[in-house]
């Protein structure tokens, strides 16, 4: 990476509130269009509008740009907000295929592509909350 990318935030770098926009809305088409991701959609109103704008503040804040998610929810508290969600394995999974998909249509820049998936690749595999998720105190128990 060159010293000037270094000094930028993710949020500049990949282009800022128009690249989230794109992003988010390739995301959620990617959501309402792939089979295999029929199952999260299931878990979304049929409006996906407001929970665009959700996720458009959040992902400007996250990679650094203005605070437009924390004024208004508070902490992000991801998985709390999620827990009334089954997320096992195959959702996590979903998620990111289309994640996935989005970056590699939205964001030019491959290094910032690269360092966004390795972060929301964590993220996802945190917000896992069934039985034998190994995040959880007593997972590996009987």
């Amino acid at each position: 990476m060159s010293e000037v990318a270094a000094q930028l935030s993710m949020f500049e770098r990949i282009g800022g509130a128009v690249a989230i926009d794109r992003l988010v809305e390739a995301f959620y088409k990617r959501m309402d269009s792939l089979p295999e991701a029929a199952t999260i959609r299931a878990m979304h109103a049929p409006d996906l509008g407001p929970v665009k704008n959700v996720l458009k503040r959040y992902l400007s804040e996250w990679t650094g740009g203005p605070k437009l998610y924390s004024p208004e929810k508070g902490h992000p508290r991801l998985r709390q907000r999620h827990m009334g969600f089954p997320i096992g394995n195959a959702e996590r999974d979903a998620w990111l295929l289309c994640m996935r998909g989005a970056l590699e249509e939205t964001i030019a820049d491959a290094g910032a592509r690269q360092e966004i998936d390795a972060a929301l690749t964590k993220l996802a595999d945190w917000m896992r909350n069934q039985a034998g998720n190994p995040h959880d105190a007593g997972a590996g128990r009987p």
